[in-house]
This record gives structure tokens, C-alpha cells and sequence, in this order.
């Protein structure tokens, strides 16, 4: 099986665009996703694990619109499975739209983008930043009680287009010399979390599937983030759907007014600047959040029926 692939980066974090075959087919975007998940998840798994992929890497899987009133759809992927949205992947599939041709790179064009989770759309700067209107993101918990086996934290729980519990008081350097015991408190986090049930109980919370914990930023921006994902990795960029969970809990407390800019800072030294408006229809934050995406490479990916790792290495 060969399959055409476009590598970037956002601020640091790599995307993968799956731009031809294997087709996830048509329907609707529920179809889709379940056609992924199941007919399509050994490729998905080829693709992004070893030896041709690496536990950071999102795959972007290219699809024709559900209608008329979007440019494309795409389903984000990670190591262990579909995501919901992803906001640095979203901006990379946009600067690849520019790479083909297919959109203008010119400031002002807006791209819009059908995802598992609802429409986005993406917007070209004069600089050549794109930034993406995300999903309606919400704090449904507030400084929930975290018991670990050497200290306490409280954890917000909120939406950004993924679970998040974002922790402040954790204790620990946002360093990337301290990356391993960063690592270790989040999935300790996450782990404790889901196993009792503190994933926005009387909501509509699904479990906790990252967890962001917050320092000081350089002077140029407001603060540092460390990010847990899904598969064990951490990101590499500031992470958008995170900021987008992060702008609702300052929108909540008051901290952050409609039209003012955060610049949320990764544990590598990359930004992302976000903004909000407030939702129509209920109480929710719509997030804005603008970065960067640079090509890194095209080429084919080959998965060889004789080869024993074609689906990657687990």
C-alpha cells in the first residue's frame, strides 16, 4: 500500500496529512470516524508509530467536505487512536492546503474545516500566521482535588475540543531538563483522576485525556505550558485545544476579557496567541488561536504486506 503523505510542524509539534489513499470514504463525519477506527486503524497505526512515525506525531487524514459549506474535512489521529480536535494540526493541514494549491496563501483567506467535533475555521495572516477559530470551549469544573502519593494538587477540568485537567499547583519547573517528572505527574493526574471518576461528574465530561500543567512564562508571554497527550507523549507546541481549555478558565474567572490576547508559551519556547468571543448560544468561549506551520517534508509512505511491522511497532 503506498500513501501520500505531507509533513510539517506547528511551533515545534509534527503533523502527518494523509493527502490521497487510503480514502476514509464518504458519509457523514460519525461514519467516518468509525470507518477509521476500524477498517482503517492498522494503517493509522503504520503511519504514525514506529519505525516510520514517533509518539508526538498527529496524523491528519484529508477528506472531500460533508457539504457545500466547508473547503475539506479532516479526522486528527494520534499514536493510540482517533482525537476529537487538534488545533496545531489544524493549522498545519492549512499551511499543506497552501503547499498543494488548493487554498491562497494571500492574508485574509479563510479556510473552513469540518472535524469530528464540529466546523472550524482557519484564517491566513499578514504575516503569514494562520489562526483558527476552534470549537465552543468551556470550564465545567473548578479547582478539583487531586491526591497524589507525594503531594496535592487542584485541577480545572475543561473543553477545548479534548479533555483537559490544567493544574497550576503542581510544584515543578516548566523545563524541558524536567520533562520526565513532568511526565510523571500527568499521567499520575490523569491516572487518578479517571479512576475516581473526577472528570466533570453532573456534566457531560468524558474521561481526562490531557492534562496541562501551567509556570511562568518568559517576559514575552503570560505563561509556560507542559502538556500530556493521549499516547504518553508531551507536546511540543504550546497545543492548541489546551489554550483553547486554558482561555475558558481565565474567560470563567474573570482574568481574561472578550478581544484580549494570551500568549501561551510550550515547554520548548514556542507561542501561541489566543483570543475569545463569547458563544451565541450558551455560555461557552469561542477561542481563537494563532501560530505558525512550516513544511518539512513529502513523500510516500510504503506499507509492505511482507513486512511484519507494516502496522508499526506498539
Amino acid at each position: 500500500m503506498r500513501i501520500p503523505i505531507i509533513d510539517s510542524h506547528t511551533e515545534g509539534e509534527p503533523t502527518r496529512v494523509v493527502i490521497g489513499d487510503p480514502a476514509v470514504g464518504p458519509g457523514s463525519m460519525s461514519e467516518r470516524v468509525d470507518r477509521l477506527q476500524t477498517d482503517l486503524d492498522g494503517v493509522r497505526r503504520g503511519i504514525l508509530l514506529e519505525p516510520r512515525g514517533s509518539d508526538a506525531h498527529v496524523a491528519a487524514f484529508l477528506c472531500e467536505p460533508i457539504d457545500d459549506c466547508a473547503d475539506a474535512s479532516v479526522i486528527f489521529a494520534n499514536n493510540v487512536g482517533v482525537l476529537g480536535m487538534c488545533v496545531h494540526g489544524t493549522i498545519g493541514v492549512v499551511r499543506t492546503l497552501q503547499h498543494l494549491g488548493r487554498v491562497s496563501d494571500a492574508s485574509g483567506t479563510r479556510v473552513r474545516l469540518d472535524t469530528p467535533v464540529g466546523r472550524v475555521t482557519a484564517t491566513t495572516g499578514v504575516d503569514g500566521g494562520i489562526s483558527v477559530e476552534n470549537v465552543p470551549s468551556r470550564r465545567t469544573t473548578r479547582s478539583v482535588r487531586v491526591d497524589l502519593h507525594d503531594r496535592t494538587v487542584h485541577a480545572d477540568i475543561a473543553w477545548g475540543g479534548n479533555w483537559f485537567a490544567l493544574v497550576e499547583d503542581h510544584g515543578e519547573p516548566i523545563e524541558p531538563a524536567n520533562r520526565e517528572t513532568l511526565l510523571a505527574i500527568s499521567k499520575e493526574i490523569r491516572r487518578s483522576m479517571n479512576a475516581n471518576g473526577l472528570d466533570g461528574t453532573g456534566t457531560d465530561a468524558g474521561p481526562i485525556d490531557h492534562v496541562e500543567l501551567f509556570g511562568p512564562g518568559a517576559e514575552s508571554s503570560d505563561s509556560r505550558n507542559f502538556v500530556l497527550c493521549p499516547g504518553g507523549a508531551y507536546d511540543r507546541s504550546p497545543c492548541g485545544t489546551g489554550t483553547s481549555a486554558k482561555i475558558a478558565c481565565l474567560a470563567a474567572d474573570g482574568v481574561l476579557e472578550a478581544g484580549d490576547t494570551w500568549v501561551q508559551e510550550s515547554i520548548i519556547g514556542s507561542t501561541f496567541e489566543a483570543s475569545w468571543r463569547p458563544a451565541i448560544d450558551s455560555d461557552a468561549v469561542i477561542p481563537t488561536i494563532t501560530g505558525r506551520a512550516w513544511i518539512t517534508g513529502e513523500g510516500v509512505l510504503r506499507l509492505d504486506p511482507d513486512d511484519p511491522y507494516r502496522f508499526g511497532i506498539d
